[in-house]
């Protein structure tokens, strides 16, 4: 669920996440700089999002906890959103979002925004990417990726 606060203007400005029970671990690492997934307690696979049962071995009570993950991973797709559908994000347009596969586990996929933009010289499909957080209130972040270079680590990519 996210919140649609507005600036002094009386302009509306990015959605915010409001936390629950479930997810206010995840939104508390992220505020911190640290990307989590849910992990299964049973079989430890991880899940995005977790649901009330466990994607990989069917538990219906998966015990989940979010626990940090490298976030590394590769870009499995991605598209330029050129018009805002949510008020909030126009003076964003155009931004790219991705299609993340972590490298925690086969299949771990992530949605985030690219934040080194649509021009990026280094966006294909196979780039390697790496988390990186946006800043949208304070005490709130929220998870996107940047490019990697060619050992890996945040920079331009090659």
């Amino acid at each position: 669920m996210t919140a649609q606060p507005r600036t002094t203007e009386g302009q509306p400005t990015r959605p915010l996440p409001v936390p629950d029970a479930v997810s206010s671990g995840y939104w508390e690492a992220a505020a911190g700089g640290v990307l989590t997934v849910a992990r299964c307690g049973r079989c430890r696979a991880h899940a995005i999002p977790p649901g009330q049962v466990c994607p990989s071995c069917g538990s219906t009570d998966p015990g989940y906890g979010f626990e940090p993950v490298s976030g590394r991973g590769l870009v499995r797709s991605w598209t330029v959103v050129r018009q805002a559908f949510l008020p909030g994000f126009s003076a964003d347009v155009p931004f790219v979002l991705v299609d993340v596969e972590l490298a925690e586990q086969p299949e771990l996929r992530m949605i985030g925004r690219l934040l080194d933009g649509p021009a990026a010289p280094g966006l294909r499909l196979g780039a390697q990417v790496t988390a990186a957080f946006e800043d949208v209130a304070a005490g709130v972040a929220v998870p996107a990726f940047q490019l990697a270079d060619a050992s890996g680590r945040p920079g331009e990519a090659s």
